[in-house]
C-alpha cells in the first residue's frame, strides 16, 4: 500500500498554478456596499459619491425614486435587470432614506485578506481554500487570478515593482491568458473603472515548470503587503512565537525548513503530508502552508544574505502544541523516507520550550560558523604574538621630529658618522678623528680604496 501511494505521488504533475480569487465586489445587491448596510428599497434616494469612479453589477430589476450618479461610472446589467420609477407604494419603505454607495477606492491588490486561494476552480466553488503565508495569499507570478462571474469590482493595483505578473486573469467569465488582449481590456472604459493605481497586472501565460516549485515573486512588495495586515495580527498564546518567511505576523506552531535535491517534487510532497498526516482527525485544527521561499545564509560578520531557495512547511494552530506534535511526526518520516523523497536535510523550529532539531544529526550551521570565527580570531592573535604579522609603521613627519627635539631641550644624537662620505667641516670636532693618523688607515691602490686593519700586516694585502 505504501509503495502504491509513493508511485501515485510521483505521477502527480510537476507543478501547478494556484487559483487566487478576489473577495470584494461592487454589486448593487450586496448590502455591505451601502452605508445603511442594506439594499435600497423603492422609496430610498440613492446616492453615488460624485467625485468617485465605480462600476456596479446589477442582477435584478429595482424600483427607485431618485438616484444621484457619480462623475464616471457604469452599470453592468444582467438579463432582466434594470431600474424603474417607484410608485411609492412598496410595503416597509414608505418613508424612504438617503442611502449612499460606499467608496471602493481603498481596496488594495496587495491586501492578503481580500483574496482566497485554492488548488482548483472546483475547490473555489466548494470553499476548500488553502492556508498560505501573507506574501503568497495575494497572486503570485504563476497564479490564475479570478474575479467571480456576475460581479463588478474596483481594485487599486499600486505596487513597489514595475510589473505585477500573473499567469491569467478571468473577469465576468472571460479568461485572459495573453498580454495584448488583456492590455486592450485595461484600456477600455470598464477596465479603467475596475483597475486603478500606478501599475497594472500583466498576463504572461507562463506556468511553473520546476518540479521543486517556484518562488512566488512578491518579496519586493512585502512591506506593502504587511502594511495592510500588521494591525490585524492576532494575540498569541504560545511562549516563543515563530516568524515564517513571507508572513507578516508571528504564529504558534512549527516551521520545518527543507534542503532538497533535484529529485524533490513539491506537489507530491504536499499531497503526501495531506494524505498521511493532515487527514488524521487529531490534526484537523492544524493549518499547513508548503512553498518554496528564498533561503537566508550568514555571510562575513554574520550579515544575512539571500542563499539557495528552501522549502518551508508552516504548521499552525491556536496554541501551537498540536502543530508541534504533527511537526515531530513529519520529522520522523523524513528521517526514514527523506532520501527517497529528495530531502537532503530538515530543520525544525517550534514555538514551545524544547530546542529545535535537525534530521540526521546535522550540526547547526550557526554553531559551526561561530567556532570558525573564534578560531580565526585566535589564529590572528597568535601570529601577532609571534611577530609573523606586524602592524604597519606609522608615518613620519618632519614637524613631529622638530617638535620632539624642542621638547627635549636640545639636539638629539643622530647616530654614528661615516668619515668617508661625510664632509670634515660638518663633523664634530673630535681630536684625532680627521688627523693624519686617521688618514693613514686608508690605502689607495689601483683596485680602489680599502681600510687597513692594524691587526694585520698591510704588506699581506699587496701580494
Amino acid at each position: 500500500m505504501a509503495l502504491r501511494l509513493f508511485v501515485f505521488l510521483c505521477l502527480l504533475s510537476a507543478s501547478r498554478a494556484l487559483y487566487k480569487q478576489w473577495i470584494p465586489d461592487t454589486n448593487f445587491e450586496r448590502a455591505s456596499n451601502w452605508d445603511k448596510e442594506r439594499v435600497p428599497c423603492a422609496n430610498d434616494r440613492l446616492s453615488f459619491l460624485p467625485q468617485k469612479e465605480v462600476s456596479v453589477y446589477v442582477q435584478s430589476a429595482h424600483s427607485i425614486s431618485e438616484m444621484t450618479l457619480p462623475r464616471d461610472g457604469e452599470f453592468i446589467l444582467a438579463p432582466d435587470a434594470g431600474f424603474v420609477a417607484s410608485d411609492g407604494l412598496e410595503a416597509g419603505c414608505e418613508g424612504g432614506d438617503t442611502i449612499t454607495f460606499k467608496d471602493a477606492d481603498g481596496l488594495q491588490w496587495f491586501d492578503p485578506e481580500l483574496w482566497q486561494a485554492a488548488s482548483s476552480s472546483d475547490d473555489l466553488e466548494k470553499g476548500n481554500f488553502l492556508f498560505s503565508v501573507h506574501a503568497e495569499s495575494v497572486p503570485c507570478q504563476y497564479d490564475d487570478v479570478i474575479f467571480r462571474p456576475e460581479t463588478s469590482f474596483r481594485v487599486n493595483t499600486s505596487a513597489d515593482t514595475p510589473r505585477i505578473p500573473v499567469r491569467s486573469v478571468s473577469i465576468l467569465g472571460k479568461r485572459f491568458s495573453r498580454e495584448p488582449q488583456f492590455s486592450q481590456y485595461l484600456q477600455s472604459p470598464l477596465g479603467r473603472l475596475q483597475f486603478h493605481g500606478d501599475h497594472s497586472p500583466q498576463v504572461t501565460g507562463s506556468r511553473c515548470t520546476d518540479p521543486s516549485g517556484c518562488l512566488c515573486g512578491n518579496s519586493e512588495n512585502h512591506q506593502r503587503i504587511c502594511s495592510a495586515i500588521t494591525q490585524n495580527c492576532p494575540q498569541l498564546d504560545c511562549k516563543t512565537p515563530l516568524q515564517p518567511t513571507g508572513h507578516c505576523c508571528t504564529v504558534c506552531g512549527a516551521i520545518i525548513t527543507l534542503q532538497f535535491s533535484q529529485e524533490f517534487n513539491l506537489e507530491s510532497y504536499r499531497a503526501r503530508l495531506q494524505h498521511l498526516f493532515l487527514s488524521q482527525h487529531r490534526y484537523h485544527e492544524v493549518h499547513m502552508a508548503v512553498s518554496k521561499v528564498p533561503g537566508t545564509q550568514r555571510g562575513l560578520w554574520l550579515i544575512p544574505r539571500q542563499g539557495k531557495p528552501e522549502i518551508q512547511v508552516v504548521l499552525v494552530d491556536s496554541k501551537g502544541s498540536v502543530a508541534e506534535a504533527l511537526a515531530r511526526e513529519i520529522m520522523e518520516d523524513i528521517k526514514t523516507q527523506g532520501g527517497h523523497l529528495g530531502i537532503a536535510d530538515a530543520e525544525l523550529q517550534t514555538s514551545g520550550n524544547e530546542a529545535a532539531g535537525r534530521s540526521g544529526g546535522v550540526v547547526a550551521g550557526g554553531v559551526i560558523g561561530a567556532l570558525v570565527l573564534l578560531g580565526g580570531i585566535a589564529l590572528v592573535a597568535f601570529l601577532f604574538t609571534c611577530g609573523v604579522i606586524r602592524p604597519p609603521p606609522l608615518p613620519s613627519f618632519p614637524s613631529w621630529k622638530k617638535r620632539e627635539s624642542d621638547d627635549l631641550g636640545g639636539p638629539i644624537d643622530q647616530g654614528f658618522d661615516n668619515p668617508i662620505f661625510d664632509k670634515a667641516s660638518e663633523l664634530p670636532e673630535i681630536p684625532g678623528l680627521h688627523g693624519g693618523n686617521a688618514l693613514n688607515t686608508l690605502s689607495f691602490t689601483q683596485s680602489g680604496v680599502h681600510f687597513v686593519n692594524p691587526l694585520y700586516d698591510e704588506t699581506d694585502l699587496n701580494v
